[in-house]
């Protein structure tokens, strides 16, 4: 089996395609390697057929016309919980207080239903990893890499005399400055005490 992002990518667009088979209203997967390498705790950070179900439930519920989540995306309501629910995941009693019912975990019926997705994602998953694991500093790696960025978008704060703060990614802070509305000055990345000595 090829190790390479782009089998990871068919793999998950083929999943995407099962679980529309059974939810014919799930949008279809712009870009599946969007998903390769990006993180949320509120939506699980680690990749599987799991996570891959909950987003489906987001997609459905953008079809729906539905707001499902709330605090920026982080807090998953009871919305989220009732199409959850026709996609085969479970979930607990009671919502955590930051994320609602984000967690939510696949039934024994829907496991079941896509027992061969998930193996055939698994192997691709695996392979993916033990590809990147082996990575070295000579891999060419694309432009997310070569600016400095994590490629999940990972954001930091940025503040502003004034007191404002943003939160970006440092790569595209370090391309161009980005300027407060409330007092002109670009917003900078602040000094650690560590990285100060």
């Amino acid at each position: 089996m090829s190790t390479t992002p782009p089998v990871l990518a068919a793999e998950l667009a083929q999943a995407w395609s099962e679980i529309q088979r059974n939810h014919p209203e799930l949008p279809d997967l712009a870009a599946p390697e969007s998903l390769i390498g990006e993180s949320s705790s509120a939506c699980g950070a680690e990749l599987s057929f799991e996570r891959l179900l909950h987003e489906a439930v987001h997609g459905i519920a953008a079809a729906r016309g539905v707001r499902d989540t709330s605090r920026a995306g982080r807090y998953h309501n009871r919305r989220f919980l009732a199409i959850a629910e026709e996609l085969g995941l479970d979930h607990p009693e009671e919502p955590h207080a930051s994320s609602g019912f984000s967690l939510v975990t696949l039934n024994a019926e829907a496991r079941r239903r896509y027992r061969p997705t998930i193996e055939r994602l698994q192997r691709a998953l695996k392979a993916h990893t033990a590809a990147t694991a082996a990575d070295t500093k000579r891999s060419f790696r694309g432009p997310a890499a070569r600016h400095g960025s994590s490629g999940g978008g990972v954001r930091v704060k940025a503040v502003c005399d004034c007191g404002r703060n943003v939160r970006v990614v440092p790569s595209v802070l370090a391309q161009a400055p980005i300027v407060c509305g409330g007092c002109g000055k670009p917003f900078r990345i602040p000094e650690t005490v560590g990285a100060a000595s």
